[in-house]
């Protein structure tokens, strides 16, 4: 793949959460290079740490973006049942990402790698 051929790993650590639109910024370019979503890009976002709310917002931006997130806390806005769907689940529906919350780094590293992996199945590379 392109990480293996430049000889970097294929985690890319694009800053904290504050600069995300970096990484947005990436995917959008590659996205519109393939002619796809964002959301169809075999890429995933991490926040394995506790949060405040501001890292919430940022990755409600992050998953509204179409990029699939793995949070490693439970975010303190999963209170009500209809607002845990919408960000688990219903997001998929409307912009093709969602969070999910994994504290085990084995079990959310999964999480991901699965999700890249069947974005890669999809697009063919």
């Amino acid at each position: 793949g392109v990480c293996k051929a430049l000889g970097v790993p294929p985690v890319l650590h694009m800053g904290s959460c504050v600069d995300i639109s970096r990484i947005l910024v990436a995917c959008a370019a590659i996205a519109n290079a393939l002619e796809v979503d964002i959301s169809d890009l075999p890429v995933a976002g991490a926040a394995p740490e506790w949060m405040s709310e501001k890292a919430v917002s940022i990755g409600a931006y992050v998953i509204s973006s179409g990029v699939f997130t793995v949070l490693g806390t439970v975010p303190p806005v999963l209170g009500s049942p209809v607002v845990t769907e919408l960000l688990t689940q219903g997001a998929n529906d409307v912009v093709g990402a969602a969070f999910a919350v994994e504290p085990d780094p084995l079990k959310a590293a999964k999480l991901m790698i699965d999700h890249i992996e069947k974005k890669r199945t999809t697009l063919g590379i």
